[in-house]
């Protein structure tokens, strides 16, 4: 099976987990070492076994990196990763953590879809591709030090892998509430 791009109203979107791999480099410089990559029209071609195995067609180019500004900008963990807090945009209801790299980054700025590093599988993943609980990107914004994104989005569906809405709802930590209102300053 090769996965090749359904159009719709909101963007292009994969027809499943056809996702290429690079890694962050082990030396934590934060630059990608990239696997092999074919393309279909464009789009990465992979076979329909889940293990990310490049279908054999013609090479096109490489996609373009992401802007150097914006890399220059980020300061990335030991292991080349930027923490991607994940909001929905309408409510500020905060949905989830995940972690980027550049090329993460690029995809996501790029593609209208979120896609992450999964560190524990150790490739990237495009949220919906297999749920169908999709992230629609409608902003990204970089926090003052560098080391944080805030990915604003329509969220479709669940954004937790446990079914729930957030990943916060099923761990409420008991926390004494502070008496300051909410129009305070802190420091």
């Amino acid at each position: 099976m090769v996965c090749t791009p359904a159009f719709t109203s909101r963007g292009p979107r994969s027809n499943g987990p056809c996702d290429p791999g690079t890694r962050p480099s082990a030396d934590g410089a934060g630059t990608a070492q990239p696997a092999q990559r074919h393309t279909t029209h464009g789009w990465p071609a992979f076979s329909g076994s889940g293990q990310n195995v490049p279908v054999t067609e013609s090479t096109s180019t490489e996609p373009p990196a992401l802007d150097p500004a914006i890399a220059a900008m980020l300061k990335r963990d030991e292991h080349g990763l930027v923490a991607a807090i994940v909001q929905q945009h309408d409510t500020g209801e905060v949905l989830m953590l995940g972690w980027m790299d550049e090329e993460a980054l690029r995809r996501t700025l790029a593609d209208g879809r979120v896609t992450f590093w999964s560190r524990s599988r150790q490739a990237y993943w495009r949220k919906g591709d297999t749920s169908g609980h999709v992230q629609w990107v409608r902003g990204v914004r970089l926090d003052c030090d560098g080391d944080a994104l805030l990915v604003q989005v329509d969220q479709v569906g669940a954004a937790c892998h446990t079914g729930d809405r957030t990943c916060f709802d099923a761990r409420v930590l008991p926390a004494v509430v502070g008496e300051g209102s909410s129009g305070e300053s802190g420091g």
